[in-house]
């Protein structure tokens, strides 16, 4: 496997100073927000792509997955990160997410990601039912699908909790209608743990889907906020294993943005604890 860390958790510092951060700390991938202060795609002058491009070249640094779920350029008030989302009741409002995830899929392409990452749909409107808000996810999202597919591109939906697809079941049931080999599921086990559904038990079932993992844990509460991997209940051990034993050997990036103040320290803590957690079970890493 190949360990990566979010640059989410570096709000406070350029893209090119987050490359250089992560790969003083030994990661092998970095996932890159589409986002302010970073990538946001509608704002991104080819300069400011060839500066990334020429920054992890330099530190041989690789691209794990562009983040296309947060928005906060936007600034929406009601919720900076889920808003605007694939589901609004307001068309001309949901296009903006639409828009903003094809830039996404064509700035992987130019800076050399393998995938992006997506919400999944958004929040139920009063009134809104889970099958028709699916059915507008479902209109919204296929204009994107073809893009990825014409670009080679993985178009990955993260299950979240409080949105339209928190449960494995629900994104198996939602993709029975998209046959795109383009389009795939990111694996957030904190976000499982967040439902009741623990990771080490559902690893195998999603593992056709799975093309990217998102590692953080949580505590026994199920409150939905990142810790640094061995400060919560999550079980790394069985989790890692049960991936063991599917052979993936792709990118596990570690994302935790809650630790903006001091995103150095809380990245080396769960590079060193997975790591050591790797080794000991005999998973080789990158």
């Amino acid at each position: 496997m190949k360990l990566a860390f979010s640059s989410n958790a570096y709000m406070h510092f350029s893209i090119e100073d987050t490359i250089n951060k992560i790969a003083d700390l030994g990661y092998s991938g970095i996932e890159i927000l589409a986002d302010v202060p970073h990538a946001w795609p509608a704002g991104l002058l080819e300069e400011r792509k060839q500066s990334i491009r020429e920054s992890l070249a330099r530190r041989n640094l690789q691209i794990a997955n562009i983040n296309a779920f947060m928005m906060n350029a936007v600034a929406d008030p009601r919720q900076p990160y889920w808003h605007p989302g694939w589901t609004d009741p307001d068309p001309h409002y949901r296009a903006i997410r639409r828009e903003h995830t094809k830039r996404a899929l064509h700035l992987a392409k130019e800076i050399g990601a393998p995938n992006i990452t997506t919400e999944p749909g958004g929040h139920l409107a009063p009134g809104q039912t889970w099958e028709s808000a699916a059915a507008i996810f479902y209109e919204e999202l296929m204009p994107c699908i073809e893009v990825a597919e014409k670009l080679q591109v993985l178009l990955l939906i993260e299950p979240e909790p409080e949105l339209l697809i928190e449960r494995f079941g629900e994104y198996l049931r939602f993709m029975e209608r998209i046959k795109s080999p383009w389009a795939g599921l990111n694996f957030d086990i904190g976000h499982a743990y967040c439902v009741s559904e623990d990771p080490q038990d559902w690893v195998q079932q999603m593992a056709p889907y799975t093309r990217h993992y998102h590692f953080e844990d949580i505590a026994a509460t199920r409150v939905h906020r990142h810790l640094i991997p061995g400060h919560g209940a999550i079980d790394f051990r069985a989790t890692l294993q049960a991936i063991q034993r599917t052979g993936y050997d792709g990118w596990v990036t570690v994302e935790l943005y809650p630790y903006i103040n001091n995103p150095d320290d809380a990245a080396h803590e769960a590079r060193e604890y997975l790591t050591r957690l790797m080794r000991e079970l005999r998973i080789d890493v990158e």
